[in-house]
């Protein structure tokens, strides 16, 4: 990650994390993906347009759990998460995931939507 510019620090601009593509590992983006609270946030991801906050998201766990769970989907590099004033938006990093593991997250997210309605769980 490269430090803040001056324009950055000037205006306050907050940074967070992330690893490079060639820093992504597989098994981080496995165990990432092997919750299914971060496996929930990365379908309603993928079916948004764009990006979303963190607070669009209706989890079953605390405030404190659902940070913890979008710094595991961060650090894994399956997210990418920039402040927009206050907001922590939240967007898929599609790219970088299928550069280095083609079709990984679409076979993923299939497999993931074929289980929910076979569960009822839309």
């Amino acid at each position: 990650m490269t430090p803040a510019s001056a324009t950055d620090q000037a205006v306050g601009t907050r940074r967070l994390a992330h690893p490079a593509r060639d820093e992504i590992r597989i098994e981080s983006v496995l165990h990432a993906l092997s919750d299914p609270v971060r496996l929930c946030v990365v379908r309603e991801l993928a079916a948004a347009e764009g990006e979303l906050t963190c607070s669009r998201f209706d989890l079953p766990v605390t405030k404190s759990t659902t940070t913890h769970h979008f710094r595991v989907l961060r650090e894994s590099g399956i997210v990418q998460q920039v402040y927009r004033g206050t907001a922590k938006m939240n967007g898929l990093r599609r790219e970088d995931l299928e550069a280095l593991f083609p079709g990984l997250l679409d076979r993923v997210l299939d497999g993931a939507n074929r289980q929910a309605e076979r569960l009822g769980e839309g």
